[in-house]
């Protein structure tokens, strides 16, 4: 089998470029083959030269700046399958700036005509009430396909050098700030604690705006103006070796109760113990002995504070959650999901 995965620019530092490397390892662990399409692509020579099964891309604004759809139905009338990932169909918050899908006139028509792909799919469940609509309007259906923990790069290793009671990776994005200062930053205060993450200073949003300026025009050396600043080999060591490692979602899943993160699975993947912030979705994947689920405030402090202390506890809960993890929620489980779909299709 052959995958080609479309991300415009790899210098991101932002999710979507580490869901694109767990896909691409977990593809190449597999056996099969994998193929990066970019924006500085001719996606028709790439196309020709490559000649994927599938082909994964996302319907917005910004990938469809660099693919030509009437490119990639050519190429699927030779028997390409594309996956297309939707957005949200109801509104999810006004403060993402991403409007639902459900508005957007043309993306729906793209999608009811089939010119849009031949699999749509979203991280949201079946029963999600922010695709309701969705089916009746375009007359198609969307796939459920989690996030997932990339097992080739998020692993147990444990590193004595850190010493470090409780640890956040994340970016410091509106859409979590207030729970941020509410409740990670005056840990610092009792324990030790360590952040890492973009965007947690004016400088470094202001180098993000331009590094997505650069992304989106397509100009190189603004494109790698910020660099990552955790690797990932030192964020499996993190999580693997703090006494707590906290996850945090916006604050419209917390609300909505619509997704999962991917660091819900990296952190357990490396045997790391976890508490996550109240998304009441988790709990359909983690029981209480395979995680910890902390509401704000009292809650969330109380627990930290317990677990600090009860060494043997946060052992046993976090070997129960990786070995879930690595059953039931790696990328190479994604990837064999997405065959299996494919096949599907491809018999209909």
């Amino acid at each position: 089998m052959k995958i080609a995965f479309f991300i415009p620019s790899l210098e991101s530092v932002y999710a979507g470029r580490f869901v694109y490397e767990g896909y691409k390892n977990a593809a190449l662990d597999l056996g099969y083959k994998f193929f990066t399409c970019t924006s500085k692509d001719n996606l028709d020579s790439f196309l020709k030269k490559n000649q994927p099964d599938i082909f994964i891309y996302s319907l917005n604004f910004y990938h469809l700046k660099f693919l030509d759809l009437n490119i990639l139905k050519k190429y699927r009338d030779m028997g390409m399958v594309v996956f297309c990932q939707i957005r949200s169909w109801q509104d999810l918050t006004k403060e993402l700036g991403c409007d639902a899908l459900k508005n957007d006139k043309y993306q729906i028509e793209l999608i009811s005509s089939g010119m849009a792909g031949d699999i749509f799919w979203h991280w949201f469940e079946q029963d999600e009430p922010l695709m309701k609509g969705f089916t009746r309007r375009t007359g198609k259906t969307f796939e459920t396909i989690l996030l997932a923990a990339d097992k080739t790069i998020y692993y147990p290793e444990f590193d004595e050098k850190i010493n470090v009671d409780v640890n956040y990776v994340g970016s410091y994005i509106p859409a979590k700030r207030e729970f941020l200062d509410a409740n990670i930053k005056p840990l610092s205060s009792k324990y030790k604690l360590k952040i890492y993450g973009s965007d947690w200073s004016l400088s470094n949003r202001a180098l993000g705006k331009i590094q997505k300026a650069g992304q989106y025009f397509n100009i190189n050396f603004l494109k790698s103006v910020r660099k990552i600043n955790l690797s990932l080999e030192d964020e499996r060591k993190l999580y693997s070796s703090a006494k707590i490692s906290l996850n945090v979602h916006e604050d419209h899943v917390r609300i909505k109760n619509c997704e999962i993160n991917e660091r819900t699975f990296k952190i357990l993947a490396c045997g790391g113990f976890e508490i996550c912030d109240n998304v009441r979705l988790v709990r359909k994947y983690f029981n209480e002995s395979e995680m910890i689920i902390a509401d704000g405030g009292k809650d969330w402090f109380s627990k930290i504070d317990y677990y600090i202390n009860h060494v043997d506890e946060r052992s046993k809960i976090s070997r129960r959650g990786m070995k879930k993890v690595l059953s039931h929620h790696t990328y190479h489980n994604r990837v064999e999901q997405i065959k299996t779909i494919y096949e599907k299709f491809k018999k209909q």
